[in-house]
């Protein structure tokens, strides 16, 4: 079985009660915990008798013993967690660099923390790409449904940036990056995979009544990579507010999964993410493509409000950490 390393996140969140409750249902699975064992240690006696659920013991754990310098207070934003979490994650990466492990899963960060700290970057998969000199690093979330069985996948073509800079980073280059990407990680379920494009402007810009980008490229773009890739089947651009009404019956009834798409691409973080949340909040995984090494995470934030209180739900990192073992 691969080895996994988990970099446990921000430690004034949820991340130490989410990886606890997650591996205490893979008893089997050898992880390497990076982080402070004497922080995760305290998490879990304080979360004990406020579980409903189980929690792994961290003294039965390999952990990389980060520790902290300053306290933490749980559901609080600062400097010190950020400084933390963010070398967690550089200790992390370096030990599947290293070879102890062959997949990385990270709890989640908050970035303001990290900008207080002094590390300005928009999230977790940049400062990955960096690490690993990669610098086409993309976001995919992947998941499968509990009811009908059908895997769910979307790419997203421009990540954490402003809405009103997406039209501008969005290019003919990136977006058959993107959709390579998509092509190649599909190709792992179905050899002639069908790909879904969302338009860029509502309703795909109604033949340039609500936005030209459709008509001046992002039409032709699609047609000429569909000329070069015969062998998957490419649909868009689709106005985004009808392109996942396939994915919603899909999910739901095995008796509709041919109305899904093997993957879709959204072409800003929004778009993507919210029919991904919306179907499968607790079943989608965050995962990194472009790296030498799979990467994934929870599709959840801190959950500040509920840290130290034993009420946060692990179901999405176990996605993840069991993703991490199927594909990584």
């Amino acid at each position: 079985m691969k080895r996994l390393a988990i970099a446990l996140g921000d430690p004034a969140g949820i991340g130490a009660e989410v990886v606890l409750k997650a591996l205490a249902h893979r008893p089997s699975l050898n992880p390497l915990l990076v982080g402070c064992r004497l922080w995760l240690q305290a998490s879990y006696e304080h979360l004990l008798p406020r579980c409903h659920e189980p929690l792994a013991d961290p003294s039965q754990l390999e952990i990389v013993d980060e520790p902290l310098t300053h306290a933490i207070a749980p559901g609080s934003i600062s400097a010190a967690a950020g400084a933390a979490s963010f070398s967690w994650l550089t200790r992390a990466t370096e030990a599947v660099l290293e070879g102890r492990a062959q997949a990385l899963v990270t709890a989640p960060i908050a970035k303001t923390a990290w900008h207080q700290a002094g590390h300005h970057y928009p999230g977790q998969t940049e400062r990955l790409a960096e690490l690993c000199s990669c610098d086409d690093a993309a976001m995919l979330f992947t998941a499968r449904s509990p009811q009908s069985g059908w895997r769910f996948n979307t790419l997203l073509a421009t990540t954490h940036i402003p809405l009103s800079s997406v039209p501008t980073a969005l290019t003919p280059e990136r977006l058959e990056r993107r959709l390579s990407q998509l092509e190649d990680f599909c190709r792992r379920f179905r050899q002639r995979p069908r790909l879904r494009v969302a338009g860029l402007n509502p309703h795909a810009g109604e033949d340039g009544q609500l936005g030209t980008e459709e008509q001046r490229w992002i039409t032709a773009c699609l047609q000429a990579y569909q000329q070069r890739h015969n062998n998957l089947q490419l649909e868009g651009p689709v106005p985004p507010d009808t392109c996942w009404l396939g994915a919603a019956q899909a999910w739901s009834d095995s008796e509709h999964l041919e109305q899904g798409c093997d993957g879709y691409l959204a072409l800003y973080h929004d778009q993507g993410l919210i029919p991904v949340k919306v179907l499968a909040f607790d079943q989608a995984v965050n995962t990194t493509l472009g790296l030498p090494f799979l990467r994934t995470s929870p599709d959840h934030g801190t959950g500040f409000d509920r840290a130290g209180q034993g009420s946060a739900r692990g179901a999405s990192m176990l996605a993840a950490i069991d993703t991490a073992v199927e594909l990584g």
